[in-house]
């Protein structure tokens, strides 16, 4: 334990402090904070009592487009002729698509009902550039059923056998797209629309820009020349170059049907939007505008938040860090209980493991620096660092207090930030709840008493959805 620990430890007293619910994975720790914290978080949105119901609902009533039906009658095939495309999101999407409430089967019935066969049906999942999905996680997103009578691919943006050039964008990217996405009769695509820190929102184009297109495409789109941009941030379309260049490139490939959902602060589902890509997208966009901004009078000294389900790993956490920047102030601290539970790469892959080593050795300008030196070449997961070192930029290496327990502490020396193993008063074990907890809990009070120290009360704020909020200064 750090010794500046030991003595805020003793001097601090929290009798009157209040406890908040942090989100951990399927559990919450309990932390304690001063009674003045402000709680930031979404507003309640009431969940569909009947999402079976509402699937179908969707179905028969899309935005801007006649029913899936209808479109299958309209190609210039037979339905059993017809090939079909689906592109699903991977494992870091908390898409509902197994069971019966679920997205797939009632769009799987759908199909074929309309006399599409079975096996003429291409189930993609749009990786961009994630790793593979295992075995595993394709039946823990898809369902047991679906795996083992559908052919199930992942999509492989460095394959050039797997690729098709599309042209060329206004931007003047030569965007190559995935081939059994792009010739298939009948393209669908889903997803979950939620705040996006550089593309604005999720889902619609962004299945198929970056989800199915080339790794040049995907780095050009995660560029510093797009990511810099100040309308590339969380819920902004107008001017986005992120947005615009990803809605250019979905509007050539072709997509015939959408199934995007939004889902509320507890994942549950709230709002299914079927039909027309671009206005089912837009409604989506409209309705987390309503419930997931928070606007701000002030900034606060510390902000606790999470990683929430998206942070699996370090790379993905990225999302909570930068989405707390509206909330604190310059130089203060911002505290992220982060759940980094994949087996296979709690940091991320092996380029982000070098290339957020080489952010926290240059720090953010010389990062950037690099980035857009013209020797420099594009390496893949370089954008996260570059969005970690917005974090850095505002509240420095000392107020950036990272809890994970399922990194080691000899790869902790690679990651930005504050290693959260130095609030453990022990030796770090395997991870469990309550070793969580105490990490967490340490860092705040270490937080605060370092504020009073220098004869200051700090104010705090807790963001309970984590990533998902989107604190907005007014």
């Amino acid at each position: 334990m750090r010794p500046d620990l030991k003595k805020a430890l003793k001097n601090i007293e929290t009798k009157d402090w209040k406890p908040v619910d942090v989100e951990f994975g399927r559990n919450a720790l309990k932390i304690l904070v001063p009674r003045h914290c402000a709680e930031l978080t979404m507003k309640e949105m009431p969940i569909l009592p009947n999402p079976r119901e509402a699937i179908e609902e969707a179905f028969l009533n899309p935005s801007s487009s006649p029913p899936l039906e209808e479109i299958i009658r309209k190609k210039a095939k037979p339905p059993e002729e017809i090939s079909v495309a689906i592109a699903v999101s991977d494992i870091t999407r908390p898409v509902p698509y197994k069971g019966e409430t679920g997205i797939l089967p009632p769009l799987l019935r759908r199909l074929e009902s309309s006399g599409i066969k079975k096996e003429k049906i291409r189930i993609i999942v749009a990786t961009g550039m994630h790793r593979a999905s295992t075995d595993e996680e394709k039946v823990e997103m898809y369902g047991k059923e679906v795996v083992e009578q559908y052919t199930i691919l992942d999509h492989d943006c460095e394959n050039k056998d797997l690729l098709e050039s599309i042209g060329t964008t206004q931007r003047g990217t030569h965007v190559y797209v995935n081939r059994d996405f792009y010739f298939a009769d009948l393209k669908i695509a889903t997803g979950l629309v939620e705040s996006h820190f550089f593309t604005g929102i999720s889902g619609g184009r962004k299945s198929i820009c970056p989800g199915l297109v080339d790794v040049k495409t995907i780095q050009k789109f995660h560029g510093p020349t797009y990511l810099e941009d100040p309308n590339a941030t969380n819920l902004v379309l107008e001017g986005n170059p992120c947005h615009e260049e990803a809605l250019e490139v979905a509007q050539a490939v072709g997509v015939d049907f959408v199934i995007n959902v939004n889902l509320n602060k507890d994942l549950q589902l709230i709002r299914i939007f079927t039909g027309d890509m671009v206005e089912a997208n837009l409604r989506a966009f409209e309705m987390i505008k309503g419930y997931a901004e928070i606007p701000l009078k002030e900034e606060f000294d510390i902000v606790l938040t999470h990683s929430g389900y998206v942070g699996r790993d370090h790379y993905q956490t990225a999302k909570a860090g930068v989405g707390a920047l509206p909330a604190v102030k310059e130089g203060g601290v911002i505290i992220i209980a982060a759940n980094n539970r994949d087996l296979i790469e709690p940091i991320g892959s092996p380029e982000y493991r070098s290339l957020i080593h080489l952010l926290k050795l240059q720090g953010p300008d010389g990062y950037l620096d690099l980035l857009r030196t013209p020797a420099w070449r594009f390496t893949k997961d370089q954008w996260e660092p570059e969005v970690w070192g917005k974090v850095l930029k505002k509240v420095g290496e000392e107020g950036l207090i990272y809890c994970s327990l399922e990194i080691e502490r000899k790869n902790y020396c690679l990651l930005p930030g504050v290693c959260g193993l130095d609030f453990l008063k022990g030796k770090r074990i395997k991870p469990s709840l309550e070793k969580v907890q105490e990490m967490v809990q340490n860092a705040v009070l270490f937080a605060v008493y370092r504020y009073r120290e220098r004869g200051i009360e700090p104010t705090l704020a807790f963001i309970r959805e984590g990533p998902y909020a989107v604190p907005i200064r007014r």
